[in-house]
């Protein structure tokens, strides 16, 4: 069972990140992910640095495995991804997973490139992790499609490619993830509604492979200050997939959320203050089959979130 910290991008400086990482190892988070962005969701969040650079420093300077969700096709060629993700698990080995989406227009809008519907852009997620799979087996590989490739070789590959986890929000695509990834990743919604996602990546072929969940949690001394960090900070990604999906720069996302009141991030984000409830809620999430959790505690307080978390939360749920 890994229960890891996860690394927003968004919102930290990645040497302050790095030291929140290191000082969640040493309280006990066996495992770390990571987000891939070129911008922030909204201007408050103030941060966007570049998260290929930053995990060749975490992975060195801790002991525990770490991922990151990526969307290759338009912002990034798969060839390229494939060298970057050959590169670190060549260096650490078995410490490194690649989950891969669709991506948003918010990162993938600086191309210039035109933004596929949805059902073109899994056309080219599905081209791109073939390409990925080909190029980590040492294959030469020319290919001519959504995205193009012309006699593109790894000379430097590892022994034990990485895993390739596959990135749902809906039922739907985890249900198409499930027969050509390696596991699942989805942001954790109510266990009974996850149920429905995991069902869904099981029947199209996912059964008995690992599903990984982020679960964004917003975690402070008084249930008003969790409340009002969760609004400052997370307020833009409250909407549906569509909507996250299609909105082109920071400012949008800002206009989006601005009419929005606190109180709507109970629906989107676990707003608690008592550890017991925590402990109860992923204890929840293992019953259901959930092998990988990645904690996202979405205000600006991670020393505290850190601390208790593996004083008072971790001994319970990993026992």
């Amino acid at each position: 069972m890994i229960i890891g910290y996860h690394n927003s991008h968004e919102q930290f400086p990645p040497s302050e990140l790095l030291k929140f990482v290191q000082m969640a190892e040493k309280n006990g988070f066996n495992g770390a992910s990571s987000s891939d962005h070129f911008y922030p969701w909204i201007n408050e969040q103030g941060q966007s640095g570049f998260v290929w650079s930053w995990l060749g420093s975490a992975l060195q300077s801790t002991s525990i495995p770490f991922g990151v969700v990526n969307a290759p096709g338009q912002r990034y060629h798969p060839a390229i991804i494939a060298q970057a993700t050959a590169t670190l698990s060549e260096m650490y080995p078995d410490r490194f997973w690649v989950a891969l989406g669709s991506g948003q227009l918010l990162n993938e809008s600086i191309t210039g490139d035109k933004w596929p519907i949805k059902s073109v852009r899994n056309e080219r997620l599905k081209e791109s992790a073939e390409i990925i799979r080909k190029l980590w087996a040492g294959e030469t590989v020319t290919h001519d499609g959504h995205v193009r490739v012309e006699e593109a070789k790894l000379y430097t590959h590892p022994e034990n490619p990485p895993k390739m986890i596959g990135a749902a929000i809906t039922a739907e695509t985890a249900e198409w993830l499930g027969e050509w990834v390696d596991g699942l990743i989805t942001v954790a919604e109510p266990p009974n509604e996850l149920n429905k996602i995991i069902n869904a990546f099981n029947r199209g072929g996912g059964k008995g492979k690992p599903v990984y969940i982020k679960l964004e949690v917003s975690y402070d001394d008084t249930e008003e200050k969790a409340l009002k960090g969760a609004y400052d900070q997370w307020k833009a990604n409250i909407f549906e997939s569509n909507v996250l999906t299609d909105l082109k720069s920071p400012e949008h996302f800002d206009n989006a959320s601005k009419f929005t009141e606190p109180e709507i991030m109970y629906d989107a984000v676990n707003i608690f203050t008592d550890i017991d409830e925590y402990v109860e809620l992923l204890n929840e999430y293992i019953k259901i089959g959930v092998d990988h959790i990645y904690i996202h505690n979405v205000n600006r307080n991670q020393k505290q979130f850190i601390e208790d978390f593996g004083k008072k939360v971790l001994p319970s749920v990993m026992d």
